[in-house]
């Protein structure tokens, strides 16, 4: 029973915790969201079973620090648009006017089959039809077509 009560607690803690972070769709975390929830099962693991050396306390509180360090991280990217973009990155042009951006290709280790399928998935079957592909800094690629 106490394994359940745990889990139970931090099942909330986390899901409380996350809502007050923020909502987002999980199709679209940047690489920091990633590493926070990759995180969270490593911190709290230890605090499930019990022990001598992980409490329920210790689970607890450092989720709470990995949250309050993403949530500050995210004030600070908000308020210092700059130092967002420089640990963020920013979108790259991987096609222009039809014609793909081989340095860009290669410095972000894109194929061209890659580009071509989210051409097709955007609806359009040829990429002289595109003005504008970008890779995004989530890891999407967005289509423009031409007029």
């Amino acid at each position: 029973m106490d394994i359940i009560i745990r889990v139970a607690v931090i099942y909330f803690f986390v899901y409380v915790g996350l809502r007050v972070i923020g909502k987002r769709e999980f199709g679209e975390l940047s690489p920091l969201e990633l590493v926070t929830l990759l995180l969270i099962p490593e911190i709290t693991a230890q605090a499930i079973p019990g022990g001598d050396d992980f409490s329920l306390l210790n689970g607890l509180t450092g989720v709470a620090t990995l949250l309050l360090l993403v949530f500050l991280t995210s004030v600070i990217h908000h308020l210092r648009p700059g130092l967002a973009r420089r640990v963020e990155g920013e979108p790259s042009v991987l096609v222009k006017d039809g014609r793909l951006v081989q340095s860009t290709l290669n410095r972000e280790r894109v194929s061209a089959d890659e580009v071509k399928a989210a051409i097709r998935e955007a609806g359009y079957a040829e990429l002289e039809k595109i003005s504008w592909a970008i890779l995004e800094i989530d890891g999407r690629i967005s289509v423009i077509a031409r007029d």
